[in-house]
């Protein structure tokens, strides 16, 4: 009899379950577990990895909060999350193969016997099954408990379990890492003293998204990108991530954060990285791990002088988005009289290697904008103006190739085109890919392929120790100038608009201007 056999003898209900890609058997700890995150990404995610028939045999899931809640009312928390958050409709014969295997463990995030008591319960599974268990420890708590959470973790034994085995113990630990350059470093102190790098998984969801793993298939696929991919073609790079919500009842965390911290050193950062990294050696994590870093080290200092600086901030204030009028930033519930936190930021950034030397990478993000919106655009050069530059008969635009992240997945390319009819007459053209189309709208989420990844040990996807401090050594100094400036330099823009006046000034000293996104 083989091992799933025996598996499934001993346990019906994982009947129908698989390894996937040698994902060993698992217990899955989510710290945090009666948060938001818990109940609307990660437990759905889970229940879609079983539907899909990867999870492993043997896989257990256990709760960890300071709340006493029961066994039997924690799953049905977990089966509430499922159909209200999931995008396949809860299949209740699927789910109760890990609801069997569900718990909740009580204690504090410092309270060591707590975390004692957790090993013992995972010992105890072990002993069950007749067989060792991959540990994943998922962090998703607020970040002043990280630490005492990674420490516990350690004197515990837990984080050495199995250690240089493939039941090796793993951690994922969400963002924000760090509220600054000292702070992450700190951070990852404190981590590798417990953990080996090649047990952590710090994770930004943006990297799980479909059109983001795509970004290295179109360039490094597609043999017609690759060679224009640099700066002999490419006259600009414009990445935005716009929101059109505004920080409604999260406020209070808000204004600790504000856009740059929030939005623009994690996932903006991100998505520069893989668009301008080099080709790597191979498909390896660490092949592409190394690449994003040496071009995040690449980017130069910001010039913060507010005089043809490269940093834009503004808050935005009341206007209209979708025709209702919404109230400003300082209008919000929890926003402190004195608030002077950004909830818009625009960078002009400078690559100084061989590829991207004299192409500005312009990105932006905030909240109360237009519309939704997260897109990467790499707009070419004009072609020369001999052939088609008489009078107005030729409307001829840049040629650029947008990656839409959200809402709608897919690439656009903007060519030119002649307008029929027997007058030579041209016009910009649209060519749509959308994945929705293609590939049906039932796409996994991000959260999915890294709590799958993160199984099996595929770290591709997440950020190492390094370069999320590269990251944070760009964004510090901006931090720091706009701590001791207070309010000055603040700009305004009104809700529902694509920003303050001001961001256009960082396009238009190189003959650019931003592009309407969405």
């Amino acid at each position: 009899m083989t091992q799933a056999s025996e598996d499934e003898s001993r346990h019906p209900f994982l009947k129908g379950l698989s390894k996937h890609r040698g994902a060993p058997p698992t217990v899955v700890v989510i710290f945090g577990a009666s948060g938001d995150l818990t109940a609307r990404k990660l437990v759905p995610a889970i229940f879609n990895l079983g539907v899909d028939n990867l999870l492993p045999g043997d896989f257990h899931l256990i709760g960890y909060g300071r709340k006493e809640i029961p066994d039997e009312e924690f799953r049905s928390l977990m089966d509430e999350a499922i159909e209200e958050h999931s995008r396949r409709p809860l299949s209740k014969e699927i789910w109760e193969r890990v609801r069997h295997n569900t718990t909740y463990h009580a204690g504090g995030y410092d309270e060591a016997s707590s975390f004692a008591s957790l090993a013992e319960k995972i010992d105890g599974i072990e002993k069950e099954i007749g067989r060792e268990v991959q540990r994943l420890f998922y962090i998703s708590t607020p970040p002043s408990v990280f630490e005492p959470i990674i420490s516990n973790l350690g004197s515990s034994g837990m984080a050495k379990a199995h250690l240089h085995t493939k039941f090796a113990s793993k951690v994922i630990v969400e963002k924000p890492f760090g509220h600054d350059l000292g702070s992450a470093r700190e951070l990852n102190a404190a981590i590798n003293e417990v953990f080996e790098e090649s047990q952590v998984y710090r994770i930004d969801h943006y990297l799980g998204k479909e059109t983001v793993q795509d970004l290295l298939v179109q360039r490094f696929a597609n043999s017609i990108f690759e060679p224009i991919w640099n700066r002999e073609y490419v006259s600009c790079v414009q990445i935005t991530v716009a929101e059109s919500l505004g920080v409604g009842s999260r406020g209070g965390y808000y204004d600790t954060s504000g856009a740059l911290r929030d939005m623009i050193q994690n996932h903006t950062m991100q998505l520069v990285a893989l668009t301008a990294m080099e080709p790597p050696v191979s498909l390896d994590p660490e092949s592409i791990r190394d690449e994003k870093v040496k071009v995040l080290k690449a980017i130069q200092p910001l010039a913060l002088d507010a005089e043809d600086g490269d940093v834009v901030r503004a808050r935005y204030e009341s206007g209209l988005v979708d025709g209702e009028p919404v109230k400003g930033y300082k209008e919000e519930e929890g926003i402190p009289e004195d608030s002077f936190t950004e909830t818009y930021a625009a960078l002009r950034l400078s690559i100084n290697n061989w590829r991207w030397k004299g192409v500005p990478f312009y990105i932006r993000s905030g909240k109360r904008m237009a519309r939704r919106a997260s897109e990467i655009a790499i707009q070419f050069k004009r072609p020369p103006g001999i052939l088609f530059s008489e009078g107005n008969k030729f409307d001829v635009a840049s040629n650029t190739m947008v990656i839409s992240i959200q809402p709608d997945e897919g690439v656009t390319l903007v060519m030119n085109s002649k307008i029929p009819g027997l007058e030579t007459r041209t016009q910009p053209v649209k060519m749509h890919f959308r994945y929705a189309t293609t590939f049906g709208s039932n796409t996994p989420e991000a959260y999915e392929r890294l709590i799958l990844d993160a199984m099996i040990g595929d770290s591709t996807l997440f950020i190492r120790g390094d370069e999320t401090e590269a990251s944070w050594k760009l964004i510090t100094p901006i931090l720091d100038h706009w701590n001791e400036a207070g309010e000055e330099g603040l700009a305004t823009y009104a809700a529902g608009s694509w920003g303050p006046k001001e961001s256009e000034q960082l396009l238009a000293s190189n003959g650019h201007e931003w592009r309407r996104s969405g």
